[in-house]
């Protein structure tokens, strides 16, 4: 068995060209603010990438640098300026902080209408609830890629490997609200392989690299792979050992171009769907 590849790139740019319309159609420009603190390259880049499709799409980015020995007060003192600021429907602090700042504090201090990564309180209780909220972005993504790709969620096995408040949990809700049948598998579970080869849709995110093997794959399983790993000598690899699980599952993400595209691409659809709501318009 080979197993067929969901290809994220090309889901994400379909998602970004959607929101692109969205955004010329409403006839105003959304405004998005990135706040990175400290010079950390990953983040940079990843910062970079976002400005960029912000802009792609007809959002209007802003980007706000503050440098690593800014104190948290001053940091939530440029979040309320963003609160108030109405040229903003959106803001992302981009993780992980410095040292010294308090990341709880800090996502909490964001305004739930403009908290457009999902991880604010109120938001969660929200997904949880099964009310209206903003979605933490690679969830969502994720949500869309198995439907981009025709997989059956209602009444499946899903395993999401991995309990993180940014993907792990709120995974676990959107295939919850999707009526899969869910378990969250950690590193105190018992039996780690075993609980991932009873599912049928299997969600890696724990941040091991090829962690996941073909042996926890039930056949013909759909799995998607949320890790992004640099081995030593520079490779991208994910959370699954991609070249023996596709010979064992049905449908499976590669790393890279598989779930990373859609986080971004989701972001600006989190973006859009913020200012809607903040003028009292509809979403869809």
């Amino acid at each position: 068995m080979t197993a067929r590849l969901i290809d994220g790139k090309s889901v994400a740019a379909a998602l970004r060209a959607e929101v692109a319309g969205k955004v010329a159609a409403a006839r105003f420009m959304p405004g998005l603010a990135v706040v990175l603190v400290g010079e950390d390259p990953a983040s940079s880049v990843y910062v970079r990438t976002k400005d960029r499709a912000a802009r792609e799409a007809g959002i209007e980015a802003r980007t706000i640098r503050l440098p690593a020995e800014t104190s948290q007060a001053a940091l939530l003192a440029t979040i309320e300026a963003l609160n108030a600021d109405p040229a903003i429907d959106g803001i992302l602090v981009q993780l992980p902080l410095p040292r010294g700042i308090d990341q709880r504090t800090v996502i909490e201090a964001i305004d739930p209408a403009k908290d457009v990564d999902g991880f604010h309180p109120i938001n969660v209780g929200y997904l949880y609830d099964g009310r209206p909220a903003l979605v933490p972005c690679t969830p969502l993504g994720i949500m869309k890629l198995l439907h981009a790709a025709g997989v059956t969620i209602a009444g499946a096995r899903a395993v999401v490997l991995g309990r993180s408040a940014i993907v792990g949990r709120p995974m676990a809700s959107l295939l919850l609200a999707a009526d899969a049948t869910v378990t969250i598998v950690h590193s105190r579970t018992r039996d780690v392989a075993a609980e991932c080869r009873r599912a049928d849709i299997l969600i890696a995110a724990i941040g091991k690299p090829e962690m996941v093997t073909a042996a926890w794959i039930s056949p013909g399983a759909t799995v998607i792979d949320v890790g992004i790993n640099r081995l030593a000598n520079g490779r991208l690899v994910g959370d699954v050992a991609f070249q023996t699980a596709s010979a064992v599952a049905g449908t499976i993400t590669p790393v890279p171009g598989g779930v990373g595209p859609m986080t971004v691409a989701c972001l600006l659809e989190n973006t859009l769907t913020a200012a809607l709501r903040r003028r009292g318009r509809s979403c869809e």
